[in-house]
């Protein structure tokens, strides 16, 4: 009875959980022939005794590990995003009817999916979002200096580098108006703020030392002017889809510096385009697959 199961499954949907996957297979004409939950130490003892066949996931926490696994089985793993399936989803909302519209939505000719991520590149991914915290954690300390400051009248002009130039300066002569528990908190704040950025700059320089994979991005490292750091970014968070670029895309992008900024600040917001009038990426970064995450990577780094 299983050796006939295995060979009529087509197609598979699996709902990623922590412990535990919800799995459905449908057979070649769409009827569920499979229908189970499996733990996550079973899924690949399971499938491995399956043909190959077709199996989409949602790109979520653990989906590139299980996706880059089952393609060493054989398997033609293929991640979506969430947002993508919620569409082919039926009826009230459980874990087997979402690995059902899985299945449903990664058979689609026109749909989007998300290319699965080396080992390297979630690295690179995670020191991204460790920095990302730190940053958001230094930006939180400099606005409550500042707001403590003008609860005392005194304001500091915009900017992290007049804050840190003016701070001393202000802690040593404003005894007047800042009381010694005050002073006494904004100098531990400041040293808070020392520390952030030691491992901010850290960071950066390990950022800065790993290969890039993305060819595009490589292109860029030795025009003058574009920090590898956006480049970077760029890769952990922008990648194509698997679907093919037009040819003049390719012949657009082997130029770069014609939609690719030639400074590392980022004038654009929202559908701006960064590209010349006569460039084939139209408006924004939408022909080449960049995403809202991806936009707010560059823009971490380009102010």
């Amino acid at each position: 009875m299983s050796e006939k199961l295995n060979s009529v499954i087509a197609v598979i949907g699996i709902d990623i959980g922590k412990n535990s996957f919800h799995v459905v297979g449908l057979d070649g004409r769409g009827a569920i022939v499979l229908r189970q939950k499996w733990s996550r130490g079973q899924v690949e003892t399971r499938l491995a005794n399956m043909p190959a066949c077709l199996i989409g996931m949602e790109a979520c926490v653990g989906a590139h590990y299980l996706g880059r696994r089952l393609k060493l089985l054989g398997h033609d793993a293929r991640l979506m995003p969430a947002k993508y399936v919620r569409a082919y989803s039926k009826g009230q909302k459980n874990d087997f009817r979402d690995a059902a519209a899985i299945a449903e939505a990664v058979q689609r000719p026109t749909m989007k999916f998300v290319a699965t991520k080396s080992a390297d590149q979630l690295d690179l991914q995670a020191l991204h979002r460790v920095r990302e915290r730190l940053v958001s954690q230094r930006t939180g300390i400099i606005n409550q200096i500042r707001a403590f400051l003008l609860e005392r009248g005194v304001a500091v002009r915009q900017g992290r580098r007049f804050l840190r130039a003016e701070l001393p300066g202000i802690l040593a002569t404003r005894c007047e108006v800042l009381s010694a528990r005050l002073v006494r908190l904004i100098e531990d704040l400041a040293g808070d703020w020392r520390r952030l950025d030691e491992r901010i700059e850290g960071l950066s320089g390990e950022i800065d030392a790993v290969p890039v994979a993305n060819s595009i991005t490589e292109k860029k490292h030795g025009v003058s002017g574009q920090s590898v750091l956006p480049s970077a970014a760029c890769s952990r968070s922008c990648q194509p889809s698997f679907r093919a670029f037009p040819a003049a895309f390719a012949a657009e992008a082997s130029s770069s510096s014609k939609w690719w900024p030639s400074d590392t600040r980022c004038p654009c917001s929202g559908a701006n385009t960064l590209a010349d009038s006569g460039s084939v990426l139209g408006t924004g970064f939408s022909g080449f697959g960049y995403t809202d995450s991806g936009r707010n990577a560059l823009r971490s780094w380009c102010w």
